[in-house]
């Protein structure tokens, strides 16, 4: 097993990242995180105007695993996600959906305990402790921690959680691997510009898929299969994720496009992941049940 320290902190995805830790090929790896503040917040009597704002969303990573090459595909199982025993959140003007109906910034700090959150009024919200940030390196520019796109990135997408398996595509050698933005929980949209942000541990396993082709990102849980896409407009990532979920069953399948466009409007979801990053992101969602009867699986890491 090998531990990434939250001493090792990016804030852009890159291919020019120096890694913090170089593995060989599979194995287990440990990702110490900070919070999407850098964990600047500690009280709820923090000044929300002294925050550093150029240190939001930071991963930990990149980790180089030697044998990721170009057009691989990365499996990466999520074995654990362990959290720490507060989380923050904010609201502010002009933030989210919903900014223009808020005067002044807030900052509520949140207890986490007997695998619930108590906001306030005494409500309490189960956890679906989740990954907001995960990805890998693109080949061209750097793109910040905070937006996701084809790489994966800022996907506050909240099936990316214990037991899923996420597949990234690997652009550069080595693929460079990074996470960070841990949520206690989330609800789709993400609608306030955050979800319960907490700093963490991840435990993942990871395997290098050689000459893979997959429309990544995707995702696999015990109960489906997902696209996942990201766009500047949510009418964009819907149609994007919807397109390369009906590309995949086509081609595994060996059903034509029309069927698989027919099969998935009656058999399958699209789902918002959220909505105020600087590119928004949608998944769909196709049904086990579904994909065993066309015999269409993933490989795990």
């Amino acid at each position: 097993m090998h531990r990434v320290t939250r001493n090792h902190l990016i804030y852009a995805m890159g291919p020019e990242q120096a890694p913090a830790l170089r593995i060989a090929g599979p194995g287990t790896l440990v990702f110490e995180t900070c919070d999407c503040f850098e964990d600047q917040i500690q009280s709820a009597d923090a000044a929300f105007g002294e925050l550093d704002w150029q240190r939001v969303n930071p991963a930990t990573g990149p980790v180089y695993i030697d044998e990721a090459q170009p057009g691989d595909v990365l499996a990466v199982h999520i074995e654990r996600i362990a959290l720490n025993r507060q989380a923050v959140m904010v609201t502010a003007p002009k933030l989210g959906v919903c900014g223009d109906q808020i005067s002044a910034p807030t900052i509520r700090v949140i207890p986490i305990a007997d695998g619930h959150a108590t906001l306030p009024q005494g409500v309490r919200v189960p956890l679906n402790p989740m990954i907001g940030v995960i990805g890998t390196a693109p080949a061209g520019a750097p793109v910040s921690c905070g937006t996701p796109d084809a790489h994966g990135g800022n996907m506050d997408c909240k099936i990316i959680a214990e037991g899923t398996t996420l597949y990234l595509p690997v652009n550069v050698p080595g693929a460079l691997l990074a996470m960070g933005d841990l949520h206690a929980a989330m609800g789709d949209g993400e609608v306030s510009v955050c979800g319960m942000e907490i700093a963490g541990e991840v435990t993942v396993r990871v395997a290098v898929l050689k000459n893979h082709e997959l429309p990544t990102p995707m995702a696999q849980t015990a109960d489906a299969i997902y696209t996942i896409a990201s766009a500047p407009l949510l009418d964009d990532a819907a149609n994007l994720a919807a397109r390369n979920m009906a590309s995949f069953v086509s081609k595994r399948a060996g059903m034509s496009i029309d069927d698989a466009v027919n099969l998935l409007s009656v058999a399958g979801d699209l789902q918002i992941c959220q909505v105020v990053d600087p590119q928004k992101t949608c998944r769909y969602a196709l049904p086990k049940s579904i994909a065993r009867q066309l015999n269409i699986s993933l490989q795990d890491a």
